[in-house]
């Protein structure tokens, strides 16, 4: 059974989450538990977590079918030492704020290896696999230090994958196995995919065999076992561009297929499927759609 839903707003409080997912007919729902573009969020207070979690039983959308994002701010892969070490204790502090409303995931894009290397460098490619390198593993050693930080904790880390746009990391499938060979407790590790990040990453989804082909890639670098969220997802820009832009639902280079054969695809049952699209006035239309494709 699919649990599709959108990135809702919790403006006025994260409680409003889980009313604004139901009333767009939400299964499924993302939020940020704090304002996206600060560092610092005063602490949630106990009437704010007890209000999240009546409003959550009222909608009945499961705690695992919650995706919440953590911070545009955050670099899990700074190479500044100073940004390194903010980035981590945000990341730990998104954790636990998770934690605290009940919450059993945490979608975070990996991290940003910021180098700038010029394209006319005749040792452009290896300074850029090197430094890709680097950061993957600074990536890793921030995720086990978060995991060491938030023990006994049952939220996973879930990883997503990347455009690729700028020096993003995360945009190939072996930049998240790199990732998850070097995390120590893999049952507090995952993966969320986005369409059009997948896309434009380089990996196609249009046609029957162009999605088997990626999926079975996946599956084999990754593995399923991990794909814990999906972010759904048109895209304005073409196949392997490398830009993040998302665009509605079959109005973007992807189309409508890739969308029938996810909702058909049994090994993303269970697990939250989120819309980002940019019209959020037509996510209960986007939503209904989503659904009228599973054949029976």
């Amino acid at each position: 059974m699919k649990f599709v839903g959108a990135h809702v707003s919790a403006s006025g409080g994260v409680d409003n989450a889980p009313l604004n997912a139901m009333k767009i007919g939400a299964k499924a729902f993302a939020l940020f538990t704090k304002n996206q573009r600060q560092w610092v969020a005063k602490p949630l207070e106990e009437k704010m977590i007890a209000s999240f979690k009546s409003n959550l039983e009222k909608s009945g959308i499961l705690a695992k079918h919650v995706l919440p994002h953590d911070s545009y701010l955050i670099n899990l892969g700074h190479p500044e030492v100073e940004k390194l070490e903010k980035s981590r204790e945000a990341f730990v502090d998104e954790l636990k704020r998770c934690e605290q409303l009940g919450l059993e995931l945490l979608n975070f894009h990996p991290g940003s290896h910021l180098v700038k290397v010029g394209k006319k460098d005749p040792n452009y490619a290896d300074k850029i696999m090197e430094a890709e390198l680097n950061c993957l593993d600074v990536i890793a050693e921030s995720l086990n230090m978060a995991i060491e930080a938030t023990k006994g904790s049952n939220v996973k880390l879930v990883i997503e994958n990347t455009a690729g746009q700028g020096t993003n990391l995360g945009y190939k499938f072996e930049h998240l196995a790199h990732i998850i060979n070097n995390v120590e407790d893999k049952s507090r590790i995952g993966v969320c995919l986005d369409t059009c990040h997948t896309f434009t990453g380089g990996y196609d989804l249009r046609t029957r065999e162009a999605y088997d082909e990626t999926m079975d890639t996946f599956a084999r670098i990754v593995g399923f076992k991990y794909l814990f969220g999906m972010h759904l997802n048109d895209s304005k820009p073409v196949l392997g561009s490398r830009v993040d832009r998302h665009h509605s639902l079959g109005e973007g280079e992807i189309g409508w297929d890739a969308f029938r054969f996810i909702m058909n695809d049994p090994r993303m049952d269970d697990i939250p499927l989120i819309l980002e699209t940019i019209d959020e006035n037509i996510w209960d239309k986007e939503i209904e759609a989503l659904y009228d494709l599973v054949e029976v």
